[in-house]
Parts: structure tokens; sequence; C-alpha cells
């Protein structure tokens, strides 16, 4: 089973996306058959590389609120996340462009597949709204990349450059053409969209479903009296 999940390293539900479809894996019995594959989105393509103010002042003026009025927002998210067990410090995050995490993010599909994907992505993440990091920063993005695994020549490489770029817009498209008016999106085996950070249950039943139409179960038709068969200790006979 393929589980792709768009999402941007600056998206509070996003993070809380992650720990419930994780916690929903963590029930499953077939977990080890699923593969999850991270892809980009971004919420704000247009935000400053350099930010230049918290996230909070821009969600005042975006939504026409006062500053109080944008924390209280804040602080009613930050209480969602700690029922997942997530610390976050939105009050002192920055309003900043994600492109070069995302491109880090494909960087570690590259080199390490979907478990250093893995890895990198929850670093940005933690990196981002626990420790309220600048992830558009390079020099963060190659202390957070390399704590994470990723080979340092590369890493300085695709920093260095424009590297994957292409492939975070070619994500995005994707998942306008599927219809996501937002992140995090949730795609199980190509077949069903799960949008928005969702309960765990409601995780646990897109799971259930998916995996029990990928694998239908054979039905055992009633035989004879005379049907012989052996057993799991061997044959009488």
């Amino acid at each position: 089973m393929k589980i792709e999940i768009w999402s941007d390293v600056v998206c509070p539900w996003c993070y809380i996306g992650k720990r419930r479809i994780e916690n929903a894996l963590a029930r499953f019995p077939y977990a080890d058959e699923v593969e999850v594959h991270w892809r980009s989105y971004q919420l704000d393509p247009g935000a400053p590389v350099v930010p230049t103010e918290r996230t909070s002042a821009m969600l005042a003026r975006k939504y026409g609120q006062s500053p109080a009025g944008a924390r209280q927002m804040q602080d009613r998210v930050e209480a969602v996340a700690a029922e997942e067990g997530l610390v976050y410090r939105l009050s002192e995050t920055l309003h900043l462009n994600t492109v070069d995490a995302h491109r880090v993010i494909h960087l570690a599909h590259q080199q390490g597949g979907n478990e250093l994907q893995g890895r990198v992505k929850e670093a940005l993440l933690h990196a981002y709204f626990t420790e309220a990091r600048n992830v558009a920063d390079h020099a963060v993005l190659r202390e957070v990349g390399l704590s994470a695994g990723l080979d340092a020549a590369r890493l300085d490489e695709v920093l260095g450059s424009r590297e994957f770029e292409q492939d975070v817009h070619a994500d995005a498209a994707q998942a306008q053409a599927y219809g996501a008016g937002g992140v995090p999106f949730f795609v199980v085996d190509d077949r069903y969209g799960v949008s928005g950070a969702q309960p765990t249950e409601v995780f646990t039943e897109v799971l259930e479903r998916a995996w029990a139409e990928s694998h239908p179960r054979i039905e055992v038709l009633a035989t004879s009296d005379g049907g012989e068969a052996c057993g799991p200790d061997g044959c009488a006979v």
C-alpha cells in the first residue's frame, strides 16, 4: 500500500496530521507493507526567502485581526498539537518561504528513499514548530539535514543550486489535479483522498478499506463430507 502526503513544513495542521496518520499506522497490522512518500506543497510561494515578520503578524494582517486575535488562533492550534504530543512555539515562528526546505526533502528521497525522506521531514517540522528556527536559512537547512543523515557534499550542492525546484512545482500541480484545496492532503493507493488533519480513527478506517480492496479474501465454499484434507499436524492415512 502506498500513501502520498502533500504538506508544507510551516503548516501547523500538517504536523498534526503527520502524527495522526502515524498513530493509525502504529495500530495497523500491515504497517510494514505500507510505503509513505512525502510530496511538496507551498502554502505561500510568495513568502520571503529572508523573513521579515513573525507568523502571528502575517495572520493578523491577512485575516484583519488584532495581534491578540491572531495569538488566540495560534493558542487553539497549539492546544490541539499538544494533544498529539507536539510542542509548538507559534508566537515565535517566522513567515518564510519553504521552497528550499522542500528541495532538501526531495534530495532526501533521492539519497535514501522514503525512510530518509521521512526523517528529514520530521526534523524540519520539529525545527520550525518546536524550535522556532528559520528553515529558509541555508545554514539551518544544512544543520538539520546533516543531523537527519543527508550527505554533506550533496546537500551543499543542492543548496547552492536550484536542483529539485521543478519537482517541488510538479508536486503542487499534481495536488491541484487531484482537487486538493489545501494541506495536509493524503492519497492512498491512488484511489482514496483524505483532506485535512482528520482524527486518527478516520485514517484507520481508510487504511483498512484500502487494504481490504487490494487484498481480497478468498471465499471458502462448503465441501461435502467426503472432502478429505491434511491439517497442520499432517495427514491421517
